[in-house]
This record gives C-alpha cells, structure tokens and sequence, in this order.
C-alpha cells in the first residue's frame, strides 16, 4: 500500500469514528452569563461563534443529528449566553453569543461581547473556535473584531461557511478564495475551511472529524 493509500484509509477511519461519535447522546448541559459560571475545564471544547442569524443553532443540530437540541430562530441575537452542550461525556460544543445585531441596546452588546473576550482569553480546555461565516456574504467588517480578538488572545480558529447550498457554485468557489485570502494575513487562522450546508448535509462529515482530530490533540 502506497502513502497515499495509507492516507486515505486512514482519513476514512477517522471520518467513521467521527460520525460515530456524533450519534451518540448529545445533552444542554447549561447556560452561562458570566465567566464564573462555565463548568470545569477537565474536558476539552470546541466552540461555535459567528455574526447573528449565521446558522449556528442550525449547524449545531446537524452535527448531532437532534432538531432542537440548540434553539433556532430567524430573530438574530436570540442566543444571548455562552451555551453548552455535553456530547458523548467525552467533549463539551459551545455555542456562543452572536454578535454584529444592530437592534440589541449598547448596553447587551457590551455584555455580550466581555463575556466572549473572557472566555476566550481564560479557557485552557478550548481547542480551536469554528467561525461561522455565511457563504452568500463571506466576511464582513462586523467579523474583524472577532478575528483580530482571537488573534490576540493566541485562539485557534477555523472558518466554516455555512448556508453553501444558497449559493452557486461559481460564487462559492470565489467566496472560498476570498476568505482564505483574508485569513492568510491572521496568524491564529487555522488555513483550511470548511464548506458545510445545514439543511443538506454536506461538510458535516468533515467537520466531525476535524473536532474528533482536536479531542486526541493535548
């Protein structure tokens, strides 16, 4: 068998064992305001975050295969806590705040945003952050806050375009040389992307096994 082949029999087991993994039980353990109250930190996580009405709670019910296990709405800025989810008893999945809507007063949006810089600068369990970025906008001004926080903070992020189903192939193929353009210039970038479509289920293979591949990463 030639390296190659090793490759991608190896790629294929883990992908397996990765979608395993997410059949199995998936519960909200509890949602949090404040840094005090997040569980202890003896699992590793992975979090979620991304601009308001991105598809996080959609993303979040596909990968485990549940309707409602993370609440959906088309009103943007209905998650307003740092939620989490216990997959398996083996990894926690955070859903964070959305950010970038316009009709939340100053005053939640500050709240919001110190409790995601707080978590982000004090987690030691945290693996990587996937940032939702919808494929039909690609980044937007309201994302580099974010990008240039986790920079900072040393936070290994990844990009996940959501919603690729919307969008044309062509426009898609553009929309993933822009993005990853843009990241080059951000050193915390993990450089690889991951296209996902909630509603066909596509990419979520991949993006199961890239947690999985976090979970064994000390």
């Amino acid at each position: 068998m030639n390296d190659n082949a090793k490759s991608e029999e190896l790629n294929g087991r883990v992908r397996d064992e990765a979608d395993k993994l997410f059949r199995r039980p998936c519960t909200f353990l509890k949602g949090v305001v404040r840094v005090s109250e997040l569980p202890d930190d003896s699992l590793p996580e992975v979090a979620f975050a991304g601009r308001s009405n991105v598809g996080k709670s959609s993303l979040l019910n596909a990968l485990v295969g549940q309707k409602s296990l993370a609440r959906t709405s088309n009103t943007p800025g209905r998650t307003r806590e740092v939620n989490y989810f216990l997959l398996d008893e083996r990894i926690y999945l955070v859903d964070l705040p959305g950010y970038g809507y316009a009709r939340a007063s100053k005053k939640e949006v500050a709240g919001w945003n110190q409790l995601i810089q707080d978590y982000l600068r004090g987690r030691a369990s945290l693996r990587r952050v996937f940032l939702l970025i919808d494929a039909r906008h690609g980044l937007k001004s309201s994302d580099e806050p974010t990008l240039a926080l986790m920079d900072q903070a040393a936070v290994s992020y990844q990009v996940v375009l959501t919603k690729a189903d919307k969008v044309k192939a062509s426009e898609l193929e553009k929309t993933v040389g822009r993005v990853s353009n843009a990241l080059a210039k951000h050193p915390a970038a993990y450089p690889e992307l991951i296209v996902t479509s909630s509603r066909k289920g596509s990419g979520l293979t991949d993006l199961r096994a890239a947690i999985l591949t976090l979970m064994h990463n000390e």
